[in-house]
């Protein structure tokens, strides 16, 4: 069945290029035909983009980003390097920039991050903390931040990352001086700062059932039992083509839910060895599709965003050398055949 689609997916697409329909951007197209976000509407869904702030003086590229999608997460805007460069001192222009964008075009904004190892100020990680000065610290920039962007985001990544492989716990600044606590501690005082917005957890490597996923479903499970403020959980789905697709994803949004949990699929992208041959672009596409469909078959899954939208402003080349072509446009911005199986999968043409 995978296999046949597989080469469904190269044939409508090779049609579609061959017929002149979309080989340019939908923004090109003067919307003569409903975007993703449209299509994921029509499901009670979003779906949106990250991007980042040295990316919006290209014009091309922030026309799509505010036609296509209906939500942003800044990539790096909101965190903590960012947000608070020097112990005390805020400084909120970067995720303000993008919220004012995102304002403007009537998108709706995911938070990310408040609580994260990776990405601090040198003022925060060299040098030694007691437990009480850092759970201070942490109070004061977390509940800082989410009342600075109270009413202007839906949800928040409080905690990023917060597992190894294995289900056992990251061995961050946080955990290393507070403990397993400090989840909690950081759901309740974001809660305190923002009685609205929706809280998740966040991680990649948790799309499919096992050690790691089974243990955000464990710590879930604990915090809901408290009373602690958790929405949500955020499963980044940060793909490569090589090592498999992760086939108890819809079983693993349900259990989920069946906690009484939303969960979002955050960070998409999925990325192959280069070159990209037709069969990679073909087998990428039905895994967007794959992942779309898993989201809309249950109901608590409330949306999709591609961790940037264009392979021209992607991460992936940097971190993994010789990988790329992760995103369902390419670096002209020209939609490949992964946009046109995200049409599929919402439903459009």
């Amino acid at each position: 069945m995978r296999k046949n689609r597989l080469r469904l997916v190269g044939a409508v697409t090779a049609l579609l290029v061959a017929a002149g329909i979309g080989v340019g951007s939908p923004a090109q197209a003067g919307h003569q035909q409903p975007t993703l976000a449209d299509l994921a509407q029509r499901h009670g869904r979003y779906f949106g983009s990250a991007t980042d702030n040295p990316e919006l003086v290209d014009e091309p590229y922030k026309a799509l980003l505010g036609s296509e999608f209906d939500q942003i997460t800044p990539g790096n805007g909101m965190k903590w390097y960012a947000t608070e460069p020097e112990q005390g001192v805020f400084d909120f222009s970067k995720g303000d920039e993008i919220v004012n964008l995102a304002r403007a075009n009537r998108q709706k904004v995911r938070g990310h991050t408040l609580v994260w190892h990776s990405q601090l100020p040198e003022w925060l990680t060299e040098r030694e903390w007691t437990a009480p000065e850092l759970r201070a610290v942490l109070k004061k920039h977390i509940q800082t931040e989410v009342r600075h962007y109270r009413g202007k985001v839906f949800a928040w990544d409080v905690v990023n990352e917060a597992f190894n492989e294995d289900g056992t716990y990251r061995e961050s600044v946080f955990y290393k001086t507070l403990g397993p606590g400090y989840i909690a501690d950081a759901l309740r005082w974001a809660h305190q700062a923002d009685p609205r917005v929706k809280l998740y957890l966040n991680d990649y490597n948790i799309e499919g059932i096992g050690p790691k996923s089974d243990a955000y479903y464990k710590l879930a499970k604990e915090l809901k039992a408290k009373g602690v403020p958790l929405h949500g959980i955020g499963l980044q789905a940060h793909l490569a083509l090589q090592y498999g697709y992760p086939s108890t994803l819809e079983d693993n949004l349900r259990r989920f839910s069946r906690l009484g949990l939303d969960t979002a699929l955050t960070e998409v992208d999925i990325r192959m060895q280069l070159p990209a041959t037709e069969e990679k672009l073909a087998q990428q596409a039905e895994w967007y599709r794959d992942l779309t469909e898993a989201c809309l078959a249950v109901r608590r899954c409330v949306g999709v965003t591609l961790w940037d939208y264009t392979d021209k402003y992607s991460w992936i080349p940097a971190f993994f050398p010789g990988e790329g072509a992760a995103l369902p446009w390419d670096e002209q911005l020209t939609p490949k055949p992964a946009y046109f199986a995200l049409r599929e999968a919402l439903g459009g043409r």
